[in-house]
């Protein structure tokens, strides 16, 4: 039989129903509450992934480290001797040449029918210069026949001269006769040293004569043995030992005087040439020593030079190269150089950070002593080398920090490590 419910009975049903749903709210809010309040969870950071380091303490060598190449110290670029055209390239680059060896051969047909004419000139100078002597020779001698002649007529004269002498102290010369002999005798004399001086003079004339036509045959010589020179220079050499590094022609090209043609280095007298930051030029001293490594061998050198200005953000350094070239080692050789800076004695010292540099304050997680967790720490960084950098404040020895790339975690002050 059914019962008839009161109104008491709902009223206390109503009442429970409320009284769940409010609890049910604050413990909502609660909840809302003590979430909103948690802090985020650290990131996990796996080990394997990670570079860490131990700081240290004791010696810390400098170093500055830089890419470059191997060049020549002794370089000859080869111009072109006249203007020309490319008939014949003999050797090709990469070669060993020597001081004679042919690189370049040009032709230039004016400048060959020059050396020709001047040959030509040449012989006929000399001709000319033989005639000039044959007939010379001709005048002193027929000058010399007429010499000859008057200084017979003067010795007869004479031996007249001394008869008559004799025989007008006998009375058997009339005085006049005499004296018409004297006149002849003196007139004859005469004769004969103005022919005498006339020889002289006529032999000075030919020497200087023949001295003036040989000049202009040894002038006319030099000139044909230049022609033929420039001629023989057409086959353009080397002029000095070492290896061809470049031929800039090619076969029928037309060039001019003063071009460079070819390029030849000495292999022996290598240097190298390292590109250095302009961060890390600052502390880069001439006389420091360089290790420079090809690959297949290290090279011991020392700063030689530092270029005054910088390009594309880097210095160029000059190293000699002090030590043995290993048989590789050739003109353009890409290479690695270290510069020792100097030698930190007792230093505070770890490796060096993927995102720090010298002389700046970092952010580095440092490991807890169970090694699980790592939190940033404010870290005074000193002076830096290659693979090291100095510590002034903020870590000590013995401690683990991280030093990779870390920048991922840049809104995290902790983190886990597993």
């Amino acid at each position: 039989m059914d019962i008839k419910r009161t109104g008491k009975s709902k009223l206390k049903k109503r009442l429970r129903t409320a009284g769940l749903i409010g609890i049910g709210v604050v413990a909502i809010g609660g909840i809302t509450f003590g979430l909103a309040r948690l802090k985020p969870a650290a990131p996990t950071l796996e080990r394997a992934t990670a570079v860490i380091d131990t700081v240290k303490r004791g010696p810390m060598l400098r170093e500055v480290r830089g890419n470059g190449t191997l060049v020549p110290q002794l370089v000859r670029y080869i111009p072109a001797p006249a203007d020309g055209r490319v008939e014949k390239i003999p050797v090709q680059a990469g070669v060993e040449v020597g001081n004679g060896t042919v690189i370049v051969e040009l032709s230039n047909p004016q400048m060959e029918q020059e050396a020709m004419d001047a040959e030509f000139q040449v012989k006929a100078a000399q001709a000319d210069a033989e005639s000039l002597r044959t007939r010379l020779e001709s005048e002193s001698m027929t000058q010399q026949s007429a010499i000859a002649g008057i200084n017979a007529e003067y010795s007869q004269a004479k031996l007249q001269l001394d008869s008559d002498e004799v025989l007008g102290k006998q009375g058997l010369v009339p005085d006049l006769l005499l004296k018409i002999s004297r006149m002849h005798v003196q007139e004859l004399g005469n004769r004969l040293r103005v022919e005498q001086q006339r020889l002289a003079i006529s032999g000075k004339s030919t020497k200087a004569q023949i001295n003036a036509q040989e000049s202009r045959v040894q002038q006319l010589r030099a000139l044909a043995k230049l022609k033929k020179d420039q001629v023989e220079a057409l086959k353009v050499r080397a002029g000095t030992s070492g290896v061809l590094q470049q031929v800039a022609v090619q076969v029928g090209q037309q060039v001019t005087p003063g071009l460079n043609i070819a390029r030849v280095a000495d292999p022996a007298s290598l240097k190298a040439e390292l590109k250095i930051a302009e961060t890390q030029i600052k502390d880069v001293k001439l006389g420091q020593p360089v290790a420079v490594d090809t690959r297949n061998g290290i090279i011991q050198g020392e700063v030689q030079r530092i270029d005054p200005a910088a390009r594309e953000g880097t210095f160029i350094v000059d190293v000699a190269l002090t030590g043995p070239l290993p048989a590789s080692a050739r003109p353009d050789l890409s290479v690695d150089g270290t510069i020792e800076l100097e030698r930190l004695v007792n230093v505070l010292y770890v490796g060096r950070p993927a995102f720090g540099q010298g002389q700046q304050t970092v952010g580095l997680f440092r490991l807890s002593a169970d090694g699980q967790e790592a939190v940033r720490t404010q870290v005074t960084l000193g002076r830096s080398s290659v693979s090291t950098v100095e510590i002034i404040n903020g870590l000590k020895e013995g401690d683990q920090v991280i030093i990779s790339d870390t920048s991922a975690l840049d809104n995290y002050e902790r983190i886990r490590v597993r």
